[in-house]
């Protein structure tokens, strides 16, 4: 049985190696964060079966677009937005500001889980998938409070699109 393991680990280390080239990729630390959020979704599936939850009979075009929505603003929130950046701090380094309100920010580790973290939460497309599964369990185990939050964060993105749109509109009265 040693000997399958060994012979496992060793052909996952030469394709990892082969798929590495000379550039740092954590494929360890994302196997990590693949499995947390396979973790997460299998316990909420598990959950749901134990409490006898349903899924929703449909999800409507309305429920696409709010959770689609409220899915960007969190995922720039966590990701972008200047007031989280102490969530991000032991896994980045501040470079500069971004766009209104945002920060630019470089994942401090070179490799390992910390480095994965890191990709993770600076980037709002990665994030996304987190997110929208967060909504979409939601949906299943307090439809009411999740609509509720994700109908609170779209307004909260159309309003920074509002915003956007006056600041150009005054830049075009000058």
């Amino acid at each position: 049985m040693s000997q399958v393991h060994n012979g496992v680990t060793h052909a996952a280390k030469a394709e990892a190696d082969t798929y590495r080239g000379d550039e740092e990729r954590p494929l360890g630390g994302y196997i990590v964060v693949m499995a947390v959020f396979a973790a997460i979704v299998a316990g909420a599936a598990g959950l749901a079966a134990a409490t006898r939850r349903t899924l929703p009979t449909g999800v409507g075009p309305w429920d696409v677009l709010l959770l689609a929505a409220a899915t960007h603003k969190v995922s720039r929130t966590i990701t972008k937005d200047a007031i989280t950046s102490p969530l991000r701090a032991p896994f980045t380094r501040y470079e500069g500001t971004a766009g209104p309100a945002e920060v630019m920010e470089e994942v401090r580790s070179t490799g390992g889980l910390r480095h994965s973290i890191g990709e993770l939460i600076t980037c709002p497309f990665c994030l996304d998938v987190w997110i929208a599964t967060g909504f979409t369990l939601g949906l299943v185990f307090a439809p009411r409070v999740t609509r509720l939050i994700a109908a609170t964060f779209t307004a909260v993105a159309g309003a920074d699109f509002l915003q956007l749109l006056y600041a150009k509109a005054q830049q075009g009265e000058g």
